[in-house]
C-alpha cells in the first residue's frame, strides 16, 4: 500500500490496460470495481477487435474477459500478433457455460462447452483448459430452501464444491500474502510442452481435497442432500490460474498468405513467427473478475465479495496483482 501510493503521486505516464469486447465478455458494470481500482494506476479502455486492424502494443495489458461467442481466425491473428511483439495478455476464460441460475431453473442442467473457438490457439502457446469442472471440499455456501415456516421459506446454507476457495499456490510475488480467492465453476488447466521454453508458474490452485467431474455431467443440487463422500475428493490439487514466461510460438507460423504478408508490412506491423520474451496469466474462471451489482441503483458491489456468506474474498488483489506484475 505505501508503495502503491508513492507510485500514485509519482506516475506521469501511465500504462494503458485494454479488455476486449465483440464475444459478449464481462460488460463495464460488471467489471466496475475491478476498473475503479485500475484506474488510479491504468489508462483503461476497450477494442472491439473487428474494428482494428491490429491491436497496437501501445496497449500494455490486454485482458479477454469471459467471453462467451467464437472468436474469428481474424480476431484470433490479431492477438497473437500483438503477443508476438511483446504484448502482455489475462485470460479468464470459462470452458462450461453454467452458473447457479442456470440450475435453479430445471431439474437438473448439463452444461454446454463454451464455442469460442480459442483451445487450437491456446494449446499452441502450452495451454490446455480441460471439459471439466473441479469440485473441492474447500468452497463456499450457498442457501436452499429446506422448509417453511408462518407461510414464509427458510433457508440455510450448504457447501457448493463448484464455487472453490482457492489458495495461492507457492510464494509467486502475484499470490503471496493473498488470502483465499472465490472461483465459480472452473475447470483443470494442463500445461503442455511447448516447442520453446515456456516457464509455467501456477498461481492458484484447488485443495488436495478435489476431485473432477467430465463433461457431460448433469447438475443438480441433489448433491447436497448427502454427506459428501471423502474418499471420491482425492485427486489432488488441480491448476486454476496459471503464469506463463518466455519466447512463444505464433499459432499462425506457416499459415499466413503472401498477400496478408504484404498487407502487414505495408501498415508497418510485419508478421512475427515468434515472440519476444512476454508473459501471460490464464485463469479457468471468467468470473473471477466480475463483481455483483446492486439492482436498486445498478451500482457495482465490491468486486469478491460473497453475498452468502458475507465475506469479500481477494480476487480485487489477484486480479491487480497480475496486471501490476505483467
Amino acid at each position: 500500500n505505501l508503495v502503491n501510493g508513492m507510485r500514485s503521486l509519482s506516475s506521469e505516464d501511465r500504462p494503458i490496460v485494454i479488455f476486449t469486447r465483440g464475444h459478449n465478455e464481462l460488460s463495464r458494470i460488471q467489471t466496475g470495481d475491478l476498473i475503479n481500482s485500475m484506474s488510479t494506476f491504468y489508462q483503461v479502455g476497450q477494442v472491439y477487435l473487428d474494428s482494428v486492424a491490429y491491436i497496437s502494443n501501445e496497449a500494455d495489458v490486454l485482458i479477454v474477459g469471459k467471453p462467451r461467442t467464437a472468436f474469428s481466425d481474424k480476431d484470433k491473428f490479431k492477438i497473437d500478433q500483438y503477443l508476438m511483439r511483446g504484448g502482455r495478455l489475462i485470460w479468464l476464460l470459462d470452458k462450461l457455460g453454467v452458473t447457479i441460475d442456470s440450475l435453479r431453473s430445471q431439474k437438473f442442467f448439463v452444461p454446454p462447452e463454451l464455442p469460442i473457438q480459442l483451445d487450437d490457439q491456446l494449446f499452441t502457446y502450452g495451454v490446455r483448459i480441460r471439459p471439466n469442472l473441479v469440485l473441492d471440499l474447500e468452497c463456499t455456501k450457498i442457501p436452499l430452501q429446506v422448509g417453511e415456516q408462518g407461510g414464509q421459506p427458510q433457508f440455510d446454507l450448504f457447501d457448493w464444491y463448484y464455487h472453490i476457495a482457492a489458495a495461492p499456490a507457492g510464494d509467486h510475488i502475484t499470490v503471496r500474502n493473498l488470502d483465499r480467492v472465490n472461483l465459480l465453476f472452473p475447470s483443470a488447466i494442463d500445461t503442455i510442452k511447448t516447442k520453446t521454453d515456456i516457464e509455467k508458474t501456477v498461481l492458484l490452485s484447488s485443495s488436495e481435497y478435489s476431485r473432477l467431474q467430465f463433461n457431460p455431467v448433469r447438475l443438480n443440487f441433489e448433491i447436497l442432500r448427502y454427506d459428501p463422500d471423502k474418499s471420491k475428493f482425492n485427486q489432488g490439487p488441480q491448476n486454476l490460474a496459471v503464469l506463463y514466461e518466455g519466447n512463444f510460438t505464433s499459432h499462425f507460423k506457416d499459415r499466413v498468405t503472401a498477400q496478408l504478408m504484404r498487407g502487414l508490412e505495408k501498415m508497418g506491423v510485419p508478421f512475427k513467427s515468434s515472440s519476444e520474451e512476454t508473459k501471460m496469466i490464464v485463469v479457468s474462471d471468467g468470473d473471477i473478475a466480475r463483481n455483483l451489482v446492486d439492482p436498486r441503483n445498478q451500482t457495482a458491489q465490491p468486486l469478491g465479495y460473497n453475498p452468502y456468506e458475507q465475506y469479500v474474498f481477494d480476487n480485487k488483489n489477484f486480479i491487480l496483482n497480475c496486471i501490476d506484475y505483467l
